[in-house]
């Protein structure tokens, strides 16, 4: 695989999967911006951008030459693909995915993390929770389906492990 020709980067998969972590250390490895989804949709206090507004926000910046994008909503995701060269599907367990993102909440709680938007101070709910245990059976087949159909090369990684090694094999 010849990362070097990678310009347009898609990061996909359920939330706690480590999107943001691998985008911030492969924009670091191969030189790309990148857009947390996240930091783009809410707005301060978790107020959520119009869905017209966003996907016209979203629309500008997947027009860039050049990007790493990670995040899920669902809505855009054929979208991003149609732009993506490649698109990377962090397919992990539901199990490992909560563990992650209690982890998370207990380490940026009371504040926001660096791939949110200013003013969304980390937080966990159980829609959160529920959103995240159903991903296998509600997300993950719509996933599937979606890259079957899409023309950029597909990496699907099931495990943190096969993310490092991957990872080990990626320079710019």
């Amino acid at each position: 695989m010849n990362e070097r020709s990678y310009k347009r980067i898609l990061i996909i998969g359920c939330s706690g999967a480590g999107k943001s972590t691998l985008s911030i250390e492969l924009a670091e490895r191969l030189q790309l911006p990148v857009l947390h989804l996240d930091a783009l949709f809410w707005n301060e206090g978790w107020v959520p951008t119009p869905k017209p507004e966003f996907r016209e926000k979203l629309q500008n910046e997947l027009e860039k030459p050049a990007w790493i994008i990670d995040g899920n909503f669902n809505s855009t995701i054929e979208m991003r693909a149609r732009y993506a060269d490649l698109i990377i599907f962090l397919d992990f367990p539901n199990w490992l995915c909560l563990t992650r993102i209690f982890k998370r909440r207990w380490m940026h709680r009371g504040r926001t993390r660096p791939d949110m938007a200013e003013g969304c101070e980390e937080k966990v709910d159980w829609e959160f929770v529920k959103f995240i245990w159903t991903y296998p059976k509600k997300k993950r087949p719509g996933v599937y389906e979606m890259l079957e159909r899409s023309s950029a090369e597909v990496l699907i990684l099931t495990s943190p492990r096969e993310v490092k090694e991957w990872l080990s094999t990626v320079h710019a």
